[in-house]
């Protein structure tokens, strides 16, 4: 009976080593490739960003991307925040692409997706992100 829960320690241990390897592994796999924003006014405030980026981890990467694109527009037409309203993502060829609609304001907008585009901009640089 103490053998077999020995064993049994020590296969979990082997498992959980080799589960800490992979992801160590993979965050340093993580290669992005961004290949470049395109931005379109809509309507007054209303902006659409579409991202495009090869060596994406999620959807996750592609948003953060999009994001960081929104952030850095606010901030060039002297505008503080942003606020998400929708992205639609697809992926393709190992290629992701995000068509994201942001609007931009002057003052923190109403809503629960809102960004603070000076913040956001620095946590792209920091991140090694690009923005617009």
């Amino acid at each position: 009976m103490i053998r077999a829960a020995v064993i049994s320690l020590s296969l979990l241990a082997v498992v959980g080593m080799s589960a800490c390897a992979e992801t160590t592994a993979g965050a340093a796999d993580f290669t992005p490739d961004y290949k470049g924003v395109e931005t379109r006014l809509l309507n007054g405030d209303l902006v659409q960003f579409n991202v495009s980026m090869a060596g994406a981890r999620a959807a996750t990467d592609v948003e953060n991307y999009a994001e960081c694109a929104a952030a850095q527009y606010a901030v060039i037409r002297d505008y503080g925040f942003a606020r998400h309203l929708r992205t639609n993502l697809k992926q393709e060829g190992g290629i992701w692409r995000a068509d994201a609609i942001y609007t931009i304001s002057p003052s923190l907008p109403r809503g629960l997706r809102t960004i603070d585009a000076e913040v956001v901009v620095a946590n792209c640089k920091a991140n090694g992100i690009p923005t617009v």
